[in-house]
């Protein structure tokens, strides 16, 4: 079965179950500061499953290009990708366990005919304050899963953001999970020199025996101030299932880079190299190759360009990495090789997932960013011919400056005769990561709806800088993301040149006035269309459901209003809760974008400062 016949099959399989398809929410998130990708697709749902109502009802399902920077140095085993379609469905307060997994289950065994002999489940083991979930084995049990087939582990079968029971803070909320397992066989051992070899394999462990399909989160418990569990008043269902993975047990090969929407590009990499697939050593490369640049041809497709910081340093790392790895394929027209990869990528998620009409813009700027990339490696092989010692310090100084990797100074260190102490390079290296961290702090602690009532009011705040911006610019202004804290407002707009002292001051009034006006701040759920026609704003990359969530800030949501989005919230209940503000900054982007900081003009952290008119 094809891996887009397995998508739609999924769909229409829980939509026949009365589920709503949703929209899957852009790889870069656009209105949160909370993290850097998409990782997952209950990501957009944080505050539908702490109940919120969600505009197209109970039960929802979609599938989720998702992207875990976490794993970048998985890659290259038979299973691990950074970049992934998440198959989810969900149920907010309707049904729970037994549906759940009776559903899964036929849809394994029914719909993709997989044998019930090779599918393994695991369920919540219990600890000393929450139980074992019996219930969720009685129910395996009822659908013909042996009992040497079920498997009980704790805190591998526990789900909540903060992860174990022990660690997550009062108020947050979590649950058992049953996962399953496709079995293989114990001839497929990918990993031989494995660290779990010398245990007992069981379903859980990371010999590449059993291959993870499918998560059933149980949402069923809030973590009280004492350290207790309280359990929800109404349960929810949280699904996720890898596609690729279904893809791989389906079309019945042992590796996911050998299921259809991989092959093509592996050959690919198989004719530019002259190397095999089959031989072990080159493997690793041509998966890393496979997966970094599916993973960045979609960060690009969705408007990502490479940097130096956040979401475009990981995508300016993954285009690097692969380059490396190419080389050491000895590819020799690299950035050609990449334009048919990226490529092909387009042919199979055109117009799904981003527009066939950016395949020139997404070609065009991994090409030039691969090209340069090269010449920074031949500068640095410049540098590092003048360098009489080569420490520590310096090669972390070549992999910053130069990118040149850790691997190729080593083995040209060991050319010269030189050893390198790789003590003092792993001691710069977690410096810069400490410093990243600290750069990033408070980007990972959970959705807007778990943020203060600053960063509410600033959110709000976005949407009388939107209508403020069209209203002084022109209508062309529209919004392409922004980016929120406690501290101030980051919002990034369409426009082509930088703003007058004037204009500033005319923008950063007309929200003064319409917070001092104290306008209620409304929401509604309405047909896509309606919204859209009342003059309702909208992202214009970003694909809706047929229902949505309107927020209207006015006196009257018919007629009377300021500014209408659609929009998932929260928001403050009226505008003279956010309090004044101030433009603190603007600045240019390039392309025809601009983006804007404002903060609270009695914010302690910046005093009285001047605005942005003030000082410019």
């Amino acid at each position: 079965m094809l891996t887009a016949d397995l998508r739609r099959r999924y769909l229409d399989f829980f939509k026949a179950r009365d589920h709503r398809e949703i929209p899957a929410a852009p790889l870069i998130p656009q209105d949160d500061s909370t993290t850097l990708f998409t990782s997952s697709g209950m990501q957009q749902l944080v505050p539908y499953l702490k109940g919120q109502p969600h505009p197209m009802g109970k039960r929802l399902v979609d599938s989720q290009p998702s992207f875990r920077a976490e794993d970048i140095e998985d890659i290259g085993d038979n299973r691990h990708t950074t970049f992934f379609e998440m198959l989810g469905n969900w149920s907010l307060g309707d049904y729970f366990k037994h549906e759940q997994l009776s559903w899964f289950w036929q849809f394994l065994t029914q719909e993709l005919k997989l044998s019930p002999d090779k599918l393994h489940v695991t369920v919540f083991a219990g600890d000393d304050q929450l139980p074992r979930d019996e219930e969720a084995y009685q129910i395996w049990r009822q659908l013909g899963v042996s009992q040497d087939h079920i498997h009980w582990y704790t805190y591998k079968n526990w789900w909540s953001r903060a992860g174990e029971p022990q660690a997550m803070p009062p108020g947050t909320i979590g649950g058992p999970d049953s996962e399953v397992f496709y079995d293989f066989g114990p001839e497929f051992n990918f990993h031989q020199q494995s660290p779990y070899n010398h245990q007992t394999c069981h379903v859980n462990c990371d010999c590449g025996r059993y291959l993870e399909i499918g998560n059933s989160v149980f949402m069923q418990y809030e973590k009280q101030a004492d350290g207790s569990f309280k359990p929800l008043p109404h349960k929810n269902v949280d699904f996720g299932g890898g596609l690729e993975r279904l893809a791989a047990v389906t079309q019945q090969v042992t590796d996911i880079f050998l299921i259809d929407i991989f092959k093509p590009v592996i050959q690919l990499l198989v004719n530019a190299s002259g190397k095999s697939y089959d031989q072990v050593q080159f493997r690793p490369h041509m998966r890393i190759i496979a997966d970094h640049l599916r993973a960045a041809t979609f960060m690009v497709g969705q408007g990502l360009y490479p940097s130096n910081k956040m979401q475009g340093y990981v995508l300016r790392r993954l285009l690097r990495r692969a380059t490396l790895k190419a080389k050491q394929l000895q590819i020799e027209d690299i950035p050609a090789v990449f334009d048919q990869i990226v490529e092909h990528q387009f042919s199979l998620y055109q117009n799904l997932y981003f527009p066939q009409a950016k395949l020139d813009h997404t070609t065009n700027l991994i090409h030039e960013e691969i090209v340069k990339f090269e010449r920074a490696l031949r500068q640095g092989l410049k540098q590092f011919s003048k360098l009489s010692h080569i420490d520590g310090k310096v090669a972390f100084d070549l992999l910053q400056t130069y990118g040149f990797p850790l691997e190729l100074t080593l083995e040209l260190a060991q050319e010269r005769g030189q050893t390198i102490n790789l003590e003092e390079f792993k001691r710069e290296f977690q410096r810069h990561q400490q410093k990243s961290r600290l750069a990033t702090k408070g980007l990972f602690k959970g959705g807007l709806a778990d943020h203060s009532q600053a960063t509410i009011a600033f959110h709000t705040a976005t949407h009388l800088l939107h209508q403020a911006l069209r209203i002084v610019l022109g209508p062309h202004v529209h919004q392409i993301g922004s980016n929120i804290t406690p501290e101030r407002l980051r919002f990034d707009f369409t426009h082509d040149r930088k703003l007058t002292p004037s204009e500033l001051k005319q923008i950063e009034d007309l929200i003064n006035q319409k917070i001092a006006e104290d306008l209620p701040v409304i929401h509604t759920i309405e047909d896509k269309q309606t919204a859209l026609a009342s003059g309702a704003l909208a992202f214009f990359d970003q694909k809706y459901p047929d229902k949505v969530s309107v927020y209207t800030i006015g006196r009257d949501p018919q007629k009377d209003w300021f500014s209408k989005e659609l929009c998932g919230g929260p928001h403050v209940s009226s505008t003279g809760k956010i309090g004044p503000v101030r433009i603190k900054k603007e600045e240019g982007l390039g392309s025809g974008k601009r983006r804007i900081y404002i903060v609270f003009a009695h914010n302690k952290q910046y005093g009285h400062q001047k605005s942005a008119h003030q000082t410019s």
